[in-house]
């Protein structure tokens, strides 16, 4: 059974990148939604209940740890893969601490995406 996938990004290039990431692996894959903000990515989680979430860590209207703190309030059993450009380790913590599963900072390869989704899935981080 393929693994539903939400891509969270404000940036509709980023968006479209993780997008053809996923595709690639179609046969494990689908891509169930796109939101550009945090609004949108809640609402969304909450109704199409994915496996598995690409949260970028700054959107316009909230940080990825507010929204992760959503999640965790709402007992969302998806995985999450924070992205972001910012790779303090400091921020990374705050935001394995409050639930996703891995962080990805920016620019990665498909590559990486796809094993860090697969990973984060058969819950094999290690971080």
């Amino acid at each position: 059974m393929k693994k539903k996938v939400l891509i969270v990004d404000d940036s509709l290039y980023m968006r479209s990148l993780i997008l053809k990431s996923f595709q690639a692996a179609e046969e494990e894959y689908e891509v169930v939604g796109q939101a550009a903000n945090g609004e949108q990515a809640i609402d969304l989680a909450m109704v199409l209940e994915p496996d598995l979430i690409t949260l970028d860590n700054i959107l316009p209207d909230m940080i990825g740890s507010d929204i992760l703190e959503v999640f965790q309030a709402e007992e969302l059993n998806a995985k999450v893969i924070m992205i972001s450009a910012v790779g303090q380790e400091s921020v990374i913590q705050d935001c394995l601490k409050l639930g996703a599963s891995a962080y990805l900072v920016k620019p990665f390869t498909p590559e990486e995406l796809l094993d860090t989704a697969n990973k984060c899935l058969n819950d094999q981080i290690t971080e």
